[in-house]
């Protein structure tokens, strides 16, 4: 009788055995469990995300494999190899990643996209009952899952906040020093992660393609996995993008429980598609089409004529300087042809520096919004473009994403990810616009909050907007609130002191102390932010010149019913009932606060994100004594 239990037992482990190990080099056959934008190419390629954006694909083995034995609550090692290559949109852009995941469920498809990775959402993000294990590859910086970089790998535990998280790269057997690796580059490259379930070291390896593993782990880390990961859990991946989009491939994969993954055999993996970026489309068309293009030339006085009218219609300014910021520059053609000739049919809005067009890029179908201003600084163009691209770099939910530039004669051109739902003011103060429910105010003020703190605080640069209203706060397709416009922005390094620089922008937002110095600062951001808020919660302009002469400049008469205990009646008169009084109130009393003609007795935007988040007590008014040209 025992024989025969010991051979069953021998028969059922070899069955496991025989599941728990797999090796595929290419996909082509391979059944594996598929959802959303995740498929198998003709070539074989495990293709995990395509030109779909704000999507999300996942692959899983389609059994589950057991990741603890009957008898102890430990998690048996495992190990795992893969190759990965990823694509993107425009060169050196990306908003989205990748992960191999070990999950309960195969079926991930309530996860969220975007910075999400397809692994959870907004609302189980960080609950210990997700049981999620995963190694992300991830191409944006966000600060809501406080990115180290924005092209790293970490270790995810239940949560998109990655544990452990370095940027993108390897060791080097020869001299021990850090190689970079750009996720984004559409080279192939090798990960290996393993883990030893007696010691519960976790290690994740990268490198390039045909480079031998490196002998020291990326990551490494002790990590006690037996509360996180179930007795039986699913493998396989999980991929991500947002606003760009990105093609995330597999080249291959293996696997074991319990053991050393096997090889990949290289030379046998499925190629990779040539004609995925622009720029390669672009230098395959040059060289097979540019001898043939300069004979016809040769050939014909007309084309000749054309091919310098359509150069004289398209010029740009190139100068050396540019090379280092070609990766965020757009040509020209692209945008004319994305704004269909900057009709005005397109026109979304014009403003003190310039106008705005809506755009659809032809080829990937990105719409985007394109500002035209000049280019006519005291600083100069170059310090001006690098300001730009940085400003690029700048990566927040309530902020509107800078994309790129171009640079013509006489005139800039910004582009940047198009909101759907236009601007604030239009809201605010048409007659035509459906009027703003309160809660929908109040959370398009604390999201613009946010933002304008991270802008104060929240990157390696100071950054001041400059150019704070209703007008530039744009709305995307779900009413969230995000801070446009940075045409007028400008960097400072921590600690430095603020420079002299032109006054600009708008009456009834420039704080009082730039007439005298110039310089602009934090202070005088919080000053135009103090005008928004009173913009939202009165729904009226900061300047009104038609209004009688006491009502005109709107802190001056919300102040003047503060005093007189009347401050509740300069709310928007179409709120009507429908608002939460002590919110309204936080918000009336906030802009004042902020509107006060002395710098340091405005609070910080982290105070006043910290006062409408309720996580401290709204601030005490006192009675202020009034200047003598009328402002508190």
């Amino acid at each position: 009788m025992s024989v025969k239990i010991f051979f069953c037992a021998l028969l059922l482990r070899l069955g496991l055995s025989a599941s728990d190990d797999f090796a595929y080099n290419g996909f082509k056959g391979v059944s594996l469990s598929l959802d959303g934008s995740a498929g198998i190419t003709s070539d074989g390629l495990l293709m995990l995300t395509n030109v779909t954006r704000h999507a999300m694909g996942h692959a899983f083995f389609p059994s589950p494999l057991r990741f603890k034995n009957s008898q102890a609550d430990n998690v048996l090692s495992f190990s795992t190899t893969f190759v990965f290559a990823i694509f993107p949109e425009h060169k050196m852009l990306g908003n989205g990643g990748f992960t191999f995941v070990l999950s309960p469920s195969k079926d991930l498809t309530k996860a969220s996209a975007d910075y999400f990775l397809g692994i959870v959402n907004i609302t189980n993000n960080g609950n210990a009952s997700n049981h999620i294990l995963a190694v992300e590859f991830d191409t944006g910086q966000s600060t809501e899952t406080e990115d180290i970089y924005d092209n790293h790998v970490g270790i995810d535990i239940n949560s998109v906040i990655s544990n452990y998280s370095k940027p993108a790269g390897f060791i080097s057997d020869d001299d021990g020093k850090s190689q970079n690796l750009i996720l984004l580059s559409g080279e192939p490259m090798q990960v290996w992660i393993e883990y030893n379930g007696t010691n519960m070291q976790f290690n994740v390896t990268l490198a390039p393609l045909w480079k031998p593993k490196p002998k020291i782990a990326l990551l490494s880390s002790t990590i006690n996995l037996s509360s996180i990961i179930l007795d039986r859990m699913y493998v396989g991946f999980s991929g991500s993008v947002g606003t760009l989009y990105l093609y995330h491939y597999i080249l291959g994969w293996s696997f074991n429980m319990e053991g050393k993954a096997s090889a990949l055999n290289l030379s046998s993996l499925p190629p990779l598609p040539q004609n995925l970026t622009s720029s390669e489309k672009k230098r395959k068309t040059l060289v097979l089409w540019l001898p043939l293009t300069i004979f016809l030339v040769l050939l014909t006085i007309a084309g000749a004529t054309l091919t310098m009218v359509r150069k004289k219609k398209f010029s740009e300014l190139h100068d050396d300087w540019e090379l280092e910021f070609e990766a965020n520059r757009f040509p020209y053609e692209q945008l004319y042809k994305a704004t269909r000739g900057f009709k005005d049919k397109y026109l979304l809005g014009i403003g003190g520096s310039g106008r705005v067009y809506r755009g659809v890029l032809p080829g990937s179908k990105l719409e985007v919004a394109v500002k035209r201003v000049s280019h006519e600084s005291k600083q100069g163009v170059r310090e001006f473009v690098a300001e730009i691209v940085s400003l690029g770099k700048l990566r927040h939910r309530n902020l509107v994403q800078l994309l790129g530039y171009c640079r013509r004669k006489g005139e800039l051109l910004l582009v940047y990810e198009y909101m759907p739902n236009g601007s604030l003011d239009k809201f605010l103060f048409s007659e035509t616009k459906q009027s703003l429910d309160w809660s929908l105010r109040f959370r398009i003020i604390k999201g613009v909050a946010s933002g304008l703190r991270y802008l104060h605080d929240g990157w390696d640069q100071v950054v001041i907007h400059r150019d704070i209203k209703a007008s530039n706060v744009l709305l995307d397709g779900y009413m969230n609130g995000r801070l446009g416009d940075f045409g007028l922005a400008r960097l400072y390094d921590r600690g430095a002191a603020a420079r002299t620089t032109n006054v600009v922008g708008s009456p009834g937002f420039l704080a009082p102390e730039l007439a005298r110095t110039c310089k602009v600062t934090m202070s005088s951001d919080v000053f135009a932010f103090g005008a928004f808020l009173l913009e939202v919660a009165c729904g009226r302009r900061a300047i009104e010149p038609d209004k009688q002469e006491s009502e005109q400049v709107l802190v001056d008469w919300v102040f003047a019913n503060w005093k007189m205990g009347t401050i509740y009646k300069t709310k928007d008169p179409r709120l009507g009932n429908d608002y939460v009084l002590e919110e309204l109130d936080l918000v009336l009393k906030l802009g004042l606060l902020c509107s006060h003609p002395s710098p340091s007795a405005r609070p910080s935007m982290r105070q006043i994100t910290r006062f409408l988040n309720g996580d401290v007590p709204p601030p005490e008014m006192l009675p202020y004594q009034c200047h003598a040209s009328g402002s508190f």
